[in-house]
Formats: structure tokens, sequence, C-alpha cells
């Protein structure tokens, strides 16, 4: 990882955890309208995995999609408008916080429905290896998904054809209230992989370092044609499945024992250890992304919402 690399993927990282803290509070004060589902806690996925993809590549993204967006290169001033309803936000406020999407930035689409994003990732992913684009799709998803048939038939169908697809499943441990294992008798979802004979590996989803590390060589192994893979992110949520919900499925020592795992501090203390980034560079990078988190509300705040001449524009029968 170069120095540009580390402080790069530490801006995206803060930028998903300010983002996050304050769609948190938006909502709790009734400005933000809908369901939100929070990032929080996850960072390092996105981030770590993200840094290795080109502008053209592809990803997927899941109803907790906020974080995978940013980190492919969504804007906080577009994003927040997104979430805010309004017209000059990605969706031009008819998406929302579940269905955030941008066909520019390779972004395929945030989905409400679970596992729906991997048919989609891997539809891409044929058409990269008909048009021999070279480009490389990723599907981020959870671990309940990986229960549900589009899984199975997505990673079957990719391993067939030998598809230039990543399949990054994000363990966060509980899907809604119900934990993995309650659910699943193969604790490890990368492990699902022996079943279709493709590699998979598996990486601490609290350290970016690590999913960096874990991403690059799964992603570079789809680009250079050898097909898809599995990369399980053992991590965990900070807030309930969405907010206003009790998160009493969960204990306060486990929440605990993640929280000391923290992936910025983490991040922020492996790279000044590495001589990747100093103390000054990680306060002036938070800085300038507290200011433009600040400007991206200003901008939503007084962003108008769609006319309501506007409302079949977009939506094709």
């Amino acid at each position: 990882m170069t120095k540009e690399q580390a402080q790069r993927i530490y801006r995206t990282m803060f930028s998903i955890r300010a983002f996050e803290g304050r769609v948190e509070k938006l909502f709790a004060t009734g400005e933000l309208p809908g369901f939100v589902h929070l990032y929080l806690g996850e960072e390092a996925c996105a981030s770590g995995v993200c840094a290795n993809l080109k502008a053209d590549d592809y990803i997927t993204s899941t109803h907790r999609g906020h974080g995978h967006c940013i980190a492919k290169g969504g804007k906080l001033d577009r994003m927040m408008a997104e979430l805010y309803g309004k017209s000059t936000g990605y969706n031009k406020g008819k998406g929302g916080s579940m269905h955030i999407a941008s066909p520019d930035l390779g972004i395929l689409g945030a989905n409400g429905v679970v596992a729906a994003g991997l048919p989609l990732a891997t539809g891409a992913a044929l058409a990269s290896k008909l048009k021999k684009s070279g480009q490389v799709a990723v599907a981020f998803f959870g671990e309940g998904a990986s229960n549900q048939g589009t899984f199975h038939e997505s990673v079957n169908l990719a391993a067939v054809f030998d598809l230039p697809v990543v399949f990054v499943c994000e363990n966060n441990q509980f899907g809604v209230g119900t934990r993995y294992d309650e659910a699943s008798r193969q604790p490890d979802v990368a492990k699902k992989a022996i079943g279709y004979n493709i590699p998979s590996a598996i990486a601490d989803g609290m350290d970016v370092v690590a999913v960096f590390e874990a991403a690059k060589e799964c992603i570079d192994r789809a680009r250079s044609g050898k097909g898809p893979s599995i990369l399980e992110l053992k991590t965990w949520r900070y807030k309930a499945h969405f907010q206003g919900e009790p998160s009493s499925y969960r204990t306060k020592e486990e929440e605990q024992s993640w929280l000391d795992r923290d992936a910025i501090q983490k991040a922020r203390r492996s790279f000044e250890s590495l001589k990747l980034m100093s103390a000054q560079e990680a306060d002036a990078i938070e800085k300038s992304v507290a200011e433009e988190l600040e400007a991206a509300v200003v901008f939503a705040r007084e962003s108008p919402f769609p006319r309501p001449e506007d409302a079949l524009i977009d939506v094709f029968a």
C-alpha cells in the first residue's frame, strides 16, 4: 500500500463514519424521511475493497449501502440530497437511502431486497467478459444473503463461466436480530465456495490493511481472467439493524469487545506506525471531511424537492 493509497483509504473511512454519524442524528430529529440502515462499524470493508477497484469497475450494494457508494466515489452532497429526497440527489430524490445508484461511477444500485445484488453483479461480470473490457464486478452482501437461492445461482453461474466477479460477504454476525450461527450450520460463508470449486478467503473486517490485501488478491485474480472468488469479512455493525429498532438481541459485553477493535482508530494507528500517514495529515483529513459534510448538509437542505410533474420521468413500464 502506498502513502497516497493509505491516506485516500483513511479519508474514505472517515467520510463514511462522519456521514453515517450525521445521518443518525438527522434521522433521530425527524429531518430525514424513510428508513435508515447505518454502516457504522463496517467502514474498513467497503474502503479496503473499493481501493482496489478502477473507476469503470462495478459494485452492487445492499440496504446498508451508504458506505459502499461513498467508497466507490459517491459525493457526500449528492448522497445527502438523495437521503433528503431532493432532486439533486443521485436518483433525483426518488431512490432514497436504500436505492442509491450511479452507473457513471459503476454503482449498479443499493438494494432493499436481500441477495438481489448478486445476480446483477454476475450479469455485469458476464458483460465484461463478453466485451473483453477488463472490468471487474464486486457484489457486497450480508451473511444472511448466503442462504438465499440467488446467492447459489449467482456463484454457480460465475464459476461455470469463469466470470470476473468477487462476492464480498460482510459478515456482521446478525441477520436483523438472528445470529448467523442460528441460521446456518456452516459458520464461515467463505467455505461455501468449496461447493463451486472456486477459491475463497476470510479477513478481519475491522482491519483495513487486511481487507485491502485480501481484496487485492481476489480482484487481481478476477481481472486476470482466473474467475470468481468469495471474500468474507468478519465485522460488526455498531447500531441496530435499522434506526429505531431495539437491539436487545446483542449483549453489552460482545458489543464492547467489537468497539474496542474500532476500524478507524486501528487504521490511524497502523498508517502512522507504517509511516504512511502522520498525525498532522490525519487531522487535516478529518478537518477537510468535516467541512465537506457540513457543506453537503447545507446543499441537501437548500435543494428543491422533485416537481410533481416529474413523477413519471425515468419510470419504465
